[in-house]
């Protein structure tokens, strides 16, 4: 159950997490729930994965609902938090955890890998905690949106172009919604480093990757769950970046972890 001090109301405050179906979104789903959270899972065709995360997250004790919508559709995006309300009564934080992640350089770059990147890894983001502003302003009562960003944004790499622009988009974002929203929203971002094998990434590249930072080991789900949650608690925390990546930023390698680990 939350302690005395959780800054939002009821006994069992309300979390909506995007791409809660898998990988990352999972974790961060069994993460709150664990703590007393009940959750609202949002996929976008992984019906059975999603159902899954909410059967393991109802065994916590509190309540699950999984919640299907195409972020690449800003129609079907304003739909998202109506349905996380109809189906539990509130929401009181909104994890923006769901990305298009593809690959692309400044040699690549196309106006329509752009936008897709833009819609779902921005515009999604703020429509959603546009609408988190409204709803927990007509309960009366605090709200906060996570958006999970990267550490690349401190560490800049010429690859994943189109999504690099989103994110850091994203991050401006955080920025200014945290100033706009404020007092009523507060606007957090988590930014993960290498967390899991990506793509074509082999385990001993990934284990190299982790190797080379500060402290020998980066960031796993479960690290990156625990600085959801804080972010969510932490009641003066608003329109700032946890890095949670190991030190990965701070070993700059001038390509993305991918080509750095196959020594390009």
């Amino acid at each position: 159950m939350p302690s005395a001090s959780t800054p939002f109301s009821g006994t069992r405050p309300v979390a909506l997490v995007t791409g809660g179906a898998h990988r990352l979104g999972r974790e961060i789903v069994l993460h709150l729930a664990g703590r007393g959270w009940d959750v609202a899972v949002h996929y976008h065709r992984s019906a059975q994965a999603a159902e899954a995360v909410c059967a393991e997250a109802r065994a916590f004790g509190g309540r699950a609902h999984a919640i299907s919508a195409d972020l690449f559709d800003p129609a079907a995006v304003q739909t998202v938090l109506p349905q996380a309300v109809a189906a539990l009564g509130q929401v009181d934080a909104v994890v923006n955890n769901a990305a298009l992640f593809a690959f692309d350089d400044a040699l690549h770059f196309s106006t329509a890998a752009a936008q897709q990147h833009y819609q779902v890894n921005t515009i999604a983001p703020v429509l959603l905690a546009q609408a988190l502003h409204a709803h927990v302003c007509t309960r009366g009562v605090p709200g906060c949106v996570v958006n999970l960003l990267d550490q690349k944004l401190s560490n800049p790499d010429p690859d994943y172009l189109s999504y690099t622009l989103s994110k850091a988009a994203l991050q401006a974002a955080t920025v200014a919604l945290a100033q706009a929203l404020a007092p009523a929203l507060r606007v957090v971002g988590v930014a993960p480093g290498l967390m899991l094998p990506s793509g074509p990434m082999t385990e001993d590249e990934f284990t190299r990757v982790h190797n080379r930072t500060p402290l020998q080991r980066g960031s796993t789900p479960q690290d990156v769950a625990q600085a959801v949650h804080f972010a969510l608690h932490a009641r003066a925390m608003t329109g700032t970046t946890l890095l949670v990546d190991g030190g990965q930023h701070l070993a700059g390698t001038g390509r993305d972890v991918l080509f750095g680990a196959r020594g390009n």
